[in-house]
């Protein structure tokens, strides 16, 4: 089942920080988004022009929409705005029950500006904060709610007195609190760095009102760092989605912010964002259309016309080549097609399921059909088993049978699969195409048989078989093995072509 967030915050028109980030982090982690929207920006990445505060009667309209129809796991807070937004959000939670709450109190800007007014800040900590799953402020924003409950708490000087803040702010009701340490870099032995020399690690505390535990990260220096905290509670609100518990979805979370960080290229002229895809991946084909993909490509498609459009077979369709090369061609083939079923019953052994063992044992049965007929059309030109039989491989076929047969040994199924599918589903496509041209001779043509053999019904169902395998098992890789599978069809594509070259080039 797909997880659900409700992320209620504001919009970054720059999408390096807000709901923007908050929608590529859950989609990184295969969540569903469902947004509300507490304000407009107009901003870039050298700061914010404007802000538009959404009315909060239409803030609560979009929550109760959202939370009364799709529903959510789990709700990520934001920048709200106002007093009045925090009101609705604090009723809407309190009614529909939200299993989970993870609490990103924008309230104090990079520059140090405090976003939300006092009576807002008051609001949140009093009203937001008791039902918070985790609270995850910075620095600032600690101080902040501490100072709006009449706490006095001065700037951290350490560790120990970083781990004493989160503690504080855990007294203001939140199960727990995740205090992000990044304006306090720390050197290897958590003392504070006195310059960007001595910095060497950023140390998050969380405490969950029993136990610290600590988060270490590389001291990044880095301008790309808009949106970091939307992320990571992001992040965290996904993990947590997806099951995981709070500590090991906030090690997650940290982890994923800091790699953002770390893998960030430069966009706009101030702080850029994060890498939000560092290890999100997506298939360069749509389902189903892995084939349809791989023949479309530009080092696919040159050698694939040549083998469908060879003049060994344009010799077949107007009946032109000459009958001792097709007879060369009819025992090299032959010969072929035994390895071919070799191959394929090597896929069923390599198979590891029962519909993928299956599926290529029925195509070795569909081979085995297929020899039957083969046998018979050989008749027809003078050729016995045993003729055919007596003749010596040519390279073309010790080659291309040979690799076929090595990267089934030495690789997957899958691979095995690839290294077969030029053969099974380029002599599909080159039959179909020769048996509906009406440029091809029919009448008077000794080798229209072997146009009908391979658009028979028993052909025709192996091809749609071995498509089928490939589509469903192509779906479940990534992009770079997708790669070297396609040099593999390439390769045995090459050799299909010798083969042609090869009856062009003899006779029998």
């Amino acid at each position: 089942m797909v997880k659900k967030v409700l992320v209620i915050a504001g919009s970054d028109s720059s999408g390096g920080a807000g709901l923007e980030a908050d929608q590529r982090v859950l989609t990184a982690h295969g969540c569903y988004a469902l947004t509300a929207t507490t304000g407009l920006t107009a901003q870039n990445t050298l700061g914010v022009q404007d802000i538009f505060v959404v009315p909060a009667e239409f803030v609560k309209k979009q929550i109760n929409a959202g939370l009364e129809d799709v529903g959510a796991d789990v709700v990520k807070l934001g920048m709200l705005s106002s007093t009045e937004t925090i009101h609705v959000i604090a009723e809407a939670l309190e009614s529909h029950k939200v299993p989970a709450v993870v609490l990103d109190p924008v309230m104090v800007s990079t520059s140090g500006s405090q976003l939300l007014p006092e009576a807002a800040v008051k609001e949140l900590r009093t009203r937001l904060l008791p039902m918070t799953t985790v609270v995850t402020p910075n620095i600032p924003e600690a101080k902040l709610l501490l100072k709006d409950a009449g706490k006095d708490a001065p700037e951290p000087e350490g560790l120990p007195s970083l781990i004493q803040l989160a503690k504080q702010i855990s007294a203001l009701g939140p199960k727990a609190v995740l205090l992000k340490g990044g304006h306090l870099a720390l050197t290897r032995d958590h003392k504070i760095a006195r310059d960007q020399r001595e910095a060497s690690l950023v140390v998050d505390v969380l405490y969950d009102g029993k136990d610290v535990t600590l988060f270490e990260t590389d001291y990044l220096v880095s301008k790309n760092t808009h949106g970091t905290g939307c992320s990571l509670a992001s992040a965290i609100a996904a993990n947590l989605a997806l099951g995981k518990t709070l500590k090991r979805a906030i090690r997650s979370a940290v982890r994923f912010v800091e790699a953002g960080i770390k893998t960030s290229t430069d966009l706009g002229k101030g702080s850029g964002p994060i890498n939000h895809f560092h290890s999100f991946y997506s298939l360069p084909f749509a389902p189903g259309r892995f084939l349809e993909y791989i023949l479309d490509r530009d080092d696919v498609r040159p050698v694939w016309k040549y083998f469908t459009e060879h003049a060994f077979v344009q010799g077949i369709a107007n009946g032109s080549l000459p009958e001792g090369r097709f007879k060369h061609y009819l025992v090299q083939d032959y010969l072929y097609l035994v390895h071919f079923a070799r191959s394929n019953a090597l896929a069923s052994y390599k198979g590891k399921s029962m519909e993928s063992i299956a599926a290529s044992a029925r195509i070795v049965l569909h081979i085995e059909r297929e020899m039957a007929l083969h046998l018979d059309y050989c008749a027809s030109f003078g050729l016995s088993k045993q003729d055919m039989e007596s003749f010596p491989e040519t390279i073309a076929c010790t080659g291309y049978s040979r690799y076929i047969l090595d990267v089934g040994q030495s690789e997957d199924w899958l691979a095995l699969q690839m290294a077969l599918a030029p053969c099974l589903i380029g002599y599909g496509a080159i039959a179909k195409r020769l048996y509906t041209e009406e440029q091809t001779l029919r009448e008077g043509n000794r080798y229209w048989k072997w146009i009908e053999n391979y658009v028979a019904e028993d052909y025709t169902e192996a091809v749609q078989l071995g498509s089928e395998l490939l589509e469903s098992h192509m779906r479940k890789i990534s992009p770079s093995r997708v790669e070297e599978l396609i040099k593999i069809f390439i390769r045995a594509t090459e050799l299909e072509c010798s083969f042609w070259d090869m009856g062009l080039g003899h006779q029998v």
